[in-house]
């Protein structure tokens, strides 16, 4: 018999706030964190969704007050990972078969602009090891780095590597931070928007970039503790090879994804309830979605897409948005797609536009990204009896 695998406990750093309440609230109230900022010099001010470094720093000294002046060493965004993934590590215990699993995409690159850096620190094993030993893991970490689908690979790779007996269980911690590399590659395509990104609206032109780290606790082995717990019933991951930076028109890789997920958690696109989508307001992700979606008769089931909150946060998008989606079912309240007003994809989808009750078991989540990967998960909400 397979081992069933659960996500029982998660939080999150973002410019909507430093824990998952404080984040659930602002997105009840409709707030975003997207924003023009200046971050180049040289450089108009533009739409993106970044954490206050000053806000950080003081709650980083005040988390790890045990540190001298609260930093030793550590990289803003050494410091979100310590923030996020601090409160899990409080309430469960690393044992000699737990893991941690680092989703990232570019990590500490703006370590390459630091001549005093130390070599090979810009390495993402560099980053995981070193966020491994700060907390005593025992065994070493992996790092799953496969552009914008990488948070939800990482779920699933938690989740094999427990059915397959390597590991007991796993903390699962993704995040990005905004950086010069990061926009300097986003221009080359010309894909950042004017303004407020619009997910799958017709006006779309378009992402927000976006910065945050995510953390979740993934074992099969549950206690008397948990006050929640999502059973990861089923994942895939398709590469479609179709280019380099352009998904498929037909959505060939997304709906294999899909069609290969929901077959493992053995469910109908009926008994899904909800869909946390890609959704980056970009012209061609956005109507490869929509085919993929309807391909497998998803179109009518409510969905929407997190970048008009978040922008999109890269290696860490797949695991926050799969944490919001998991609150919004906690809380059986289901969170409007921000910014659509008019359909703008060929084939249209079930958007959702305001916060509205919902009795969520099922959630389907899913990622594209850069060359031609997409990956999904369905994620059941086990009902905790009192």
């Amino acid at each position: 018999m397979t081992k069933e695998v659960y996500i029982t406990d998660y939080n999150c750093v973002t410019p909507l706030g430093f824990d998952v309440q404080s984040n659930w609230k602002a997105l009840l109230e409709g707030k975003s964190g997207v924003a023009s900022h200046t971050i180049m010099e040289n450089h108009e001010a533009f739409y993106v969704s970044k954490i206050d470094s000053e806000k950080l720093n003081s709650e980083f000294n005040q988390s790890f007050n045990e540190l001298q002046n609260g930093d030793s060493g550590f990289t803003r965004l050494e410091k979100m990972f310590l923030l996020s993934l601090k409160p899990l590590i409080e309430r469960q215990n690393i044992s000699e078969e737990t893991v941690l699993i680092l989703s990232t995409t570019k990590g500490n690159i703006s370590l390459l602009k630091n001549q005093a850096a130390l070599p090979g620190a810009v390495y993402l094993f560099h980053l995981a090891r070193k966020i491994a030993g700060f907390f005593g893991f025992k065994t070493k970490p992996i790092v799953i780095s496969n552009a914008c689908v990488s948070g939800v690979m990482a779920i699933a790779v938690a989740k094999n590597m427990i059915q397959a007996g390597r590991y007991k269980d796993a903390f699962v911690i993704a995040g990005d931070e905004i950086s010069e590399f990061v926009i300097s590659g986003f221009n080359s395509f010309q894909a950042i928007a004017t303004g407020p990104c619009r997910p799958y609206d017709k006006n779309r032109n378009g992402i927000n970039l976006g910065e945050a780290t995510a953390a979740a606790y993934i074992t099969s082995e549950l206690n008397q503790t948990v006050k929640f717990k999502f059973k990861i019933s089923g994942d895939s991951a398709i590469n479609d090879a179709n280019h380099i930076s352009g998904p498929s028109r037909t959505g060939d890789g997304l709906y294999a994804s899909i069609k290969n997920a929901m077959k493992e958690a053995n469910v109908s696109a009926e008994q899904i309830d909800f869909i946390s989508a890609h959704g980056t307001a970009t012209l061609y992700n956005d109507e490869m979605e929509a085919i993929a979606f309807n391909r497998m008769e998803l179109q009518n089931v409510p969905l929407h897409s997190m970048k008009g909150y978040y922008g999109h946060c890269l290696g860490a998008s797949g695991l926050l948005e799969s944490i919001i989606s998991m609150e919004s079912a906690v809380n059986n309240i289901l969170i409007p797609s921000k910014n659509f007003k008019e359909p703008g994809t060929s084939q249209l989808l079930n958007i959702i536009t305001e916060n509205q009750p919902a009795d969520i078991r099922y959630i389907l989540k899913t990622a594209s990204g850069f060359g031609g990967c997409n990956a999904a998960i369905v994620l059941e909400n086990i009902k905790m009896t009192s």
